[in-house]
């Protein structure tokens, strides 16, 4: 298996460099070929859109970037543009389609969870906590339990939580799965927001091609298991997005392309 090159690359360079990466999942004698060939590049800062059908390699490409599992081929390298290292366990954070909050817990205490793992100061953990929640639209909610939020609003917590040691790199799997149409379109201006005043590195996993175009300052869109890279390209619209853009032909154009490359008619 390829060896993932934990240590920065040269100043300039990739925060994530793939290159034909391969992933094969083994039962006994059987194998199974999840990820073929997936080559891309992702800088700091970019807001990356994975896109396929399901059982394609999406959540399996994020365990591998997350440190979760291993590559069985292809080079992975992860590290910053500056020299410094990166530690899977402390530099990433992750979202799930479900918020997965300890109901014992408020909020405040579920966004600080990451920290008490990992035994950051207390005093310091507490005060950008609260930055967070006021980040992410839930200031005065600390106090309140997950039973008392709606479903967005425990997203919105759980992505609070993903950012509260300051990794730097999010993943996201599918974030707004599970919400009805009109509460996921609102999360995905939050989305937006949030990464802009994180100043983070995003990647996340959608089935909604729609959703990819508007979040993504790029868009990978993978094929069929076993996964293979039918295209990594930049969407060139305006960084402050409205949901407006969506009656755009450029955004139309970027939608069709996807469709293409899927075999959608």
């Amino acid at each position: 298996m390829s060896d993932i090159n934990a240590s920065a690359p040269d100043t300039g360079q990739p925060l994530i460099r793939m290159r034909n990466l391969r992933k094969v999942y083994r039962k006994g004698t059987q194998e199974f070929l999840a990820i073929s060939d997936v080559s891309m590049d992702i800088h700091t800062g970019d807001l990356i859109s994975l896109v396929g059908p399901s059982g394609c390699g999406k959540s399996t490409l994020l365990k591998i970037l997350s440190g979760l599992q291993g590559h069985d081929g292809g080079s992975l390298q992860i590290g910053g543009s500056n020299g410094e290292s990166f530690n899977p366990g402390r530099d990433v954070g992750m979202v799930f389609q479900q918020p997965l909050l300890l109901k014992w817990r408020n909020v405040l205490d579920n966004v600080l969870l990451p920290a008490d793992i990992l035994g950051l100061p207390r005093k310091a953990a507490v005060a950008r906590a609260h930055e967070l929640l006021e980040m992410v639209g839930l200031t005065g909610y600390a106090d309140k339990y997950p039973y008392e939020l709606s479903g967005g609003m425990q997203q919105r917590a759980s992505i609070a939580r993903a950012l509260i040691h300051d990794p730097k790199l999010i993943l996201m799997d599918e974030p707004f799965g599970a919400l009805d149409a009109l509460t996921r379109e609102k999360m995905n201006i939050e989305m937006l927001r949030i990464w802009a005043q994180s100043r983070k590195t995003f990647v996340i996993v959608t089935h909604s091609i729609q959703e990819a175009v508007f979040l993504g300052t790029h868009c990978a869109v993978m094929t069929a298991g076993p996964a293979r890279m039918a295209d990594f390209f930049a969407i060139d619209l305006p960084a402050t997005r409205k949901l407006q853009i969506k009656t755009t032909p450029q955004f139309g154009d970027y939608v069709t392309r996807i469709y293409d490359l899927l075999g959608v008619e």
